[in-house]
C-alpha cells in the first residue's frame, strides 16, 4: 500500500497539497435540501448547471493538472453524484498512477446499486495500492430517509448497494465500506435509530457523522441542537472503544479511529466558542477543485483562487499568484472558523500541539 509516511514532512513544512478535493461532476439524481454544492444560497437555483457537463474537464485536462501536482496522501471526489461521471473509473486511474494517493474516498447517495458495483470494483482492480473508501449516504432509517432526501425509494436503494458492494471486500482487503450521516435539524432527534441500525449492519466498517455546512437556499436545516450533536459523537465514540463498533481494517486505521474522535470533539467546541481553536490549513495542505477547473482553498470560501484553464493546468502556479497568497494570508488574519470534517483531518494529523489529545484517544482504543 502507498504509506502515508511520505507525507511526514509536511508535519513541519506546509509547502504543498497533499489533500485534494476534486468536485468531478453538478450531475446529481437527488434533490437533497441541504446539499450546499447545489442547492446553496450562492448557486441562485443552477438548475441547468446540475443536468449539463459542458463545463466539466476533460479526462485529458485532469491528467494535465495531476501532473502538477506531488503524491498525495488524501483524494477526495465530490459533487454532485459521483458515480454519474461516466469517466470516473479512467479519472481514478490518472490520479493513482500519477499521484499514488494513500487514500482515495468516493462518498455516495447509493441510488445506483450495478453502476456503484461495477465502476467501485473496476477501481478496486486498478488501484491496488490505495485504500479505496466508498461512503453511502443514510440520514434516516426506511421512510425517514427518504422523506428527509426527497428520494422515493432511496433507503431502499442504498440497502442493495450496500450488498453488493458487501461483496467486493473479501476479494479487496484495500477496500473499506461506510456509511455518512449528514447530522441536521430533521434528523437530529433520530440519531440513536439511526447509529443503532448503522452498527448492526454486518460489513460495514465505519460510520461517520457529518455537521450540515455551507450556505444552504433553506437554512432552517442548520438550526441543530448542541447537545444532541454531542450525545450522538459521544456514543460513536463509546462504541469504537467499547468495539461495539468496527474499526477501519487498513493499516493505521487505529489512527485515523482516534482522529475522528479528536475531530468530533473539536466541532463541538467550534459550535460552542464560534471561532478557531487550531490552525488550518486550507490552501495550504488542502485543495479544492471544482468540475470546471476552478480552484479553492476551501469548499466554503465561495472566492476562487483561478481556473487551471488559464495557467496551463498548473496547480502550483495557481498556488503562487499573489491572489493566492493574498487569499491564504486572509484565512490567517481573519480566523475564519468552520467545522469541515475534511480539512479537520489534516488540521489534526498535522498539528504537533493535537497530538497528546490524539495519542490519548489512541490508547483508549
Amino acid at each position: 500500500m502507498f504509506s502515508w509516511l511520505r507525507h511526514a514532512g509536511s508535519i513541519l513544512w506546509k509547502r504543498q497539497p497533499i489533500q485534494l478535493t476534486f468536485f468531478v461532476t453538478r450531475k446529481c439524481n437527488a434533490r437533497c435540501p441541504f446539499c450546499f454544492y447545489l442547492r446553496s444560497a450562492a448557486a441562485g437555483g443552477a438548475e441547468t448547471a446540475i443536468e449539463t457537463d459542458s463545463e466539466e474537464l476533460s479526462l485529458e485536462e485532469i491528467s494535465k493538472l495531476s501532473r502538477s501536482l506531488g503524491p498525495l496522501l488524501w483524494l477526495a471526489f465530490s459533487g454532485g453524484e459521483i458515480f454519474l461521471r461516466k469517466d470516473l473509473v479512467e479519472i481514478s486511474r490518472v490520479f493513482y498512477r500519477q499521484n499514488r494517493p494513500a487514500i482515495m474516498l468516493y462518498p455516495s447517495n447509493g441510488l445506483l446499486p450495478e453502476l456503484i458495483y461495477e465502476r467501485t470494483a473496476q477501481i478496486l482492480r486498478d488501484c491496488s495500492n490505495s485504500i479505496v473508501v466508498v461512503k453511502l449516504s443514510l440520514d434516516g432509517v426506511n421512510a425517514a430517509h427518504d422523506t428527509l432526501r426527497r428520494t422515493p425509494g432511496g433507503f431502499d436503494k442504498v440497502m442493495q448497494t450496500y450488498q453488493r458492494l458487501a461483496g467486493l471486500l473479501h476479494e479487496h482487503p484495500n477496500f473499506e465500506l461506510g456509511i455518512n450521516t449528514v447530522f441536521c435539524s430533521d434528523n437530529q432527534d433520530q440519531m440513536d435509530e439511526i447509529i443503532d441500525f448503522v452498527q448492526g449492519l454486518e460489513h460495514v466498517r465505519t460510520h461517520t457523522i457529518s455537521l450540515i455546512r455551507g450556505h444552504l437556499a433553506e437554512p432552517s436545516y442548520q438550526q441543530v441542537d448542541h447537545a444532541k450533536y454531542q450525545q450522538a459523537i459521544t456514543r460513536l465514540a463509546a462504541n469504537l472503544r467499547s468495539r461495539a463498533a468496527p474499526m477501519y481494517r487498513f493499516r493505521g486505521g487505529r489512527l485515523k479511529a482516534a482522529q475522528d474522535i479528536v475531530q468530533r470533539h473539536l466541532i463541538h467546541r467550534t459550535l460552542l466558542e464560534q471561532k478557531r481553536l487550531a490552525p488550518c490549513y486550507a490552501g495550504k495542505l488542502n485543495l479544492i477543485l471544482s468540475e470546471n477547473g476552478e480552484v479553492y482553498p476551501c469548499e466554503l470560501l465561495t472566492q476562487s483562487l483561478g481556473n487551471v484553464r488559464d495557467y496551463g493546468y498548473d496547480l502550483r502556479k495557481i498556488l503562487r499568484t499573489e491572489k493566492a497568497g493574498t487569499a491564504l494570508r486572509a484565512i490567517e488574519e481573519q480566523r475564519c472558523y468552520c467545522t469541515h470534517e475534511c480539512n479537520m483531518i489534516t488540521n489534526i494529523l498535522f498539528n504537533p500541539r493535537l497530538y497528546p489529545a490524539l495519542a490519548r484517544e489512541y490508547l483508549r482504543l
